[in-house]
């Protein structure tokens, strides 16, 4: 079943089960996700690692805006946006753990070859692709820092 019909499927149960926050969250998704679609130049179908990259993006978002509603003393807003995150992260790959992070990054040094923090570039654009969906982007740049200094 692709990541798209298990959503479909997710959002009729949530209907069923009357779940009124989850199903906001997954037609949030669902919009994104047939905006793609019908955009210009995007093809027949949405794969896998694009629908990933959207709601990705998408629990970012939700993120950086709880941390906003937070620090304003939002509490409200700042549950609401953190149920919705909770949501979009339950489509997204497991995280990696710090040390797995430590690990695939030094390999990846090696890899290339880097020395110093010239090389931070090569490192960082294969780590990104190599990481991506996976690791954040800015975890990742912290380790790479961390490992070239």
């Amino acid at each position: 079943m692709s990541l798209f019909e298990q959503i479909n499927n997710d959002m009729k149960a949530a209907m069923k089960a009357k779940e009124k926050e989850r199903l906001g969250a997954i037609r949030n998704i669902k919009k994104y996700l047939i905006e793609a679609k019908t955009a210009k130049g995007a093809g027949e179908e949405l794969t896998d690692t694009e629908i990933v990259k959207i709601i990705q993006k998408l629990a970012k978002q939700g993120n950086d805006s709880a941390a906003v509603y937070k620090e304003q003393g939002r509490d409200d807003l700042y549950a609401d946006e953190m149920a919705q995150v909770e949501v979009f992260e339950a489509y997204l790959p497991a995280k990696m753990s710090d040390e797995e992070l430590t690990a695939a990054v030094k390999a990846i040094v090696e890899k290339v070859g880097a020395t110093s923090m010239k090389d931070m570039g090569k490192v960082m654009g294969m780590a990104s692709k190599e990481l991506a969906g996976k690791a954040d982007g800015k975890d990742i740049s912290d380790k790479v820092k961390a490992l070239l200094n």
